[in-house]
């Protein structure tokens, strides 16, 4: 049952010894191939975008798809770079951009609002490696166990400093690590139904999008700092910029934090649309008595 897994992580621990330009090449291969083989996630990705870039031409919209997946292959691929590959080296791979130290300097307890790019698990090594805080984040628990450890020890390799909680447990332990002073990567968009959310527009669409981000920095007096990953071609490596804090998030209203919140992730998008996680239902829930979209 656990044979998979583990041949995944054979290979993946086998390939990240390769020049990163050729583990790039190989990535954009693999997303083809996924690209080909998962209809599914391809109609997915092909919706969100019609959504959200309905001002694109049909035409340039598929091809964005197809780019999509390359970015996602290399995004699955060079997982394998991140957990196995020597600090020294991912330390030269992974160029920093702005205030990165923060959280050391901060007399309050720093949220870093990192969106689903491609390179999201590159930020959170960089956080790792280029800062000396501790740092704790959520993380989606699977349900196959092997995998789960799997994850588990790739993200925190360099974690003396790290925790990470599953999505699945009470928000309580999360708090306790924030007030004890740990910085909190927070990825704060995906859709989790309607529960403590509210539908805020995501490029003119109702969107379920979290309320938490807003609701927690306000309760414990956190600074918010934007913080987003992207991988660049070939053997580049990756940069990950870390932006000036945020100086009117939070506010005393969720709603309107959440919708400024979108209108950031957005920005963003538009500067490197390929490297969003379109394949994911961002739309999936819906308001009450609205028909479906996927």
């Amino acid at each position: 049952m656990n044979l998979g897994p583990r041949l995944l992580l054979g290979t993946l621990w086998l390939l990240q010894g390769l020049p990163l330009a050729l583990q790039a090449a190989l990535g954009r291969s693999l997303g083809l191939l996924l690209w080909a083989l998962a209809p599914g996630r391809r109609r997915v990705a092909r919706r969100n975008l019609e959504l959200c870039l309905p001002e694109m031409p049909k035409r340039q919209r598929a091809a964005l798809v197809r780019e999509h997946f390359q970015w996602l292959g290399r995004s699955l691929l060079e997982r394998g770079l991140l957990w196995y590959a020597p600090p020294e080296r991912l330390r030269r791979l992974i160029h920093v951009e702005g205030d990165v130290t923060l959280a050391e300097r901060s007399d309050r307890p720093v949220m870093w609002l990192v969106p689903h790019f491609m390179g999201l698990d590159v930020a959170g090594v960089a956080v790792l490696l280029f800062q000396n805080q501790y740092a704790c984040s959520m993380y989606q628990q699977q349900s196959n166990p092997v995998m789960d450890s799997i994850i588990r020890k790739g993200r925190l390799r360099f974690g003396e400093k790290a925790e990470i909680f599953p999505r699945s447990d009470k928000a309580l332990p999360l708090i306790r690590a924030i007030r004890k002073g740990h910085a909190f990567f927070n990825l704060p968009d995906m859709d989790f139904g309607e529960r403590d959310a509210a539908f805020v527009p995501f490029f003119g669409v109702p969107a379920a999008t979290l309320l938490a981000p807003s609701r927690m920095a306000r309760a414990l007096n956190m600074v918010v700092q934007p913080v987003v990953a992207e991988m660049l071609p070939g053997g580049q490596g990756y940069r990950v910029r870390f932006g000036e804090p945020f100086t009117t998030f939070p506010s005393d209203d969720p709603v309107a934090d959440t919708t400024a919140m979108n209108r950031w992730i957005e920005d963003e998008i538009r500067s490197n649309p390929a490297q969003y996680l379109w394949v994911h239902k961002r739309f999936k829930t819906r308001p009450g008595g609205e028909a479906g979209f996927y």
